[in-house]
């Protein structure tokens, strides 16, 4: 079905919820027949995510910069390892590759990539699905933020209605499936 990317930590976090979510999600694209475009790590979420994708069937495609492959622990058992420049090319490989978006638990890279992901959107760059799983209540305060954006008169409120968010995976997969499907 659908190659859904998806920007989450090559940390664990101290909540073991992130780790179980990262798990349940890779499981989920794996029965529902998608695939998961990452960014390539065998550890951390990333790693948990790959894993238990692969495990359930997914095809997983990782895009990591040369720089990033020792660092970061390139996942060797992947179906695919793209190695690129920098973090400028990862991206767009990232993007080029994926017919939705999704953020998990994360740092700062999270973020970037997200949310450069979803500029794009704004921007007319591409129209595809975009969502926030928001584990364990850890991105309530940024939805909630994103909300008063709105409210203040600095996000479009059509532009905040373009980012969906679930608190499980089965629930966020439903809302970016129903988005694939639309024409």
């Amino acid at each position: 079905m659908a190659q859904i990317c998806v920007y989450l930590g090559s940390r664990e976090g101290e909540n073991p919820a992130f780790l179980a979510a990262a798990r349940r999600f890779g499981e989920s694209l794996g029965e529902r027949g998608h695939g998961l475009v990452y960014g390539g790590a065998s550890v951390g979420l990333m790693g948990a995510l790959a894993d238990s994708a692969m495990a359930s069937g997914a095809e997983v495609v990782g895009v990591m910069p040369h720089h990033l492959v020792d660092r970061e622990l390139a996942h060797t058992g992947l179906t695919r390892l793209i190695r690129v420049a920098d973090m400028h090319e990862r991206k767009a490989q990232m993007a080029e590759h994926a017919d939705a978006f999704v953020m998990l638990p994360g740092g700062i890279g999270t973020l970037e990539e997200f949310f450069e992901t979803w500029t794009w959107r704004y921007l007319g760059l591409h129209a595809k699905p975009i969502g926030v799983l928001d584990s364990a209540g850890f991105y309530r305060p940024l939805l909630e933020f994103l909300d008063t954006t709105v409210a203040e008169g600095f996000l479009n409120a059509d532009t905040r209605r373009s980012l969906v968010s679930g608190t499980t995976p089965e629930a966020l997969l439903d809302l970016i499936e129903a988005r694939l499907s639309r024409p």
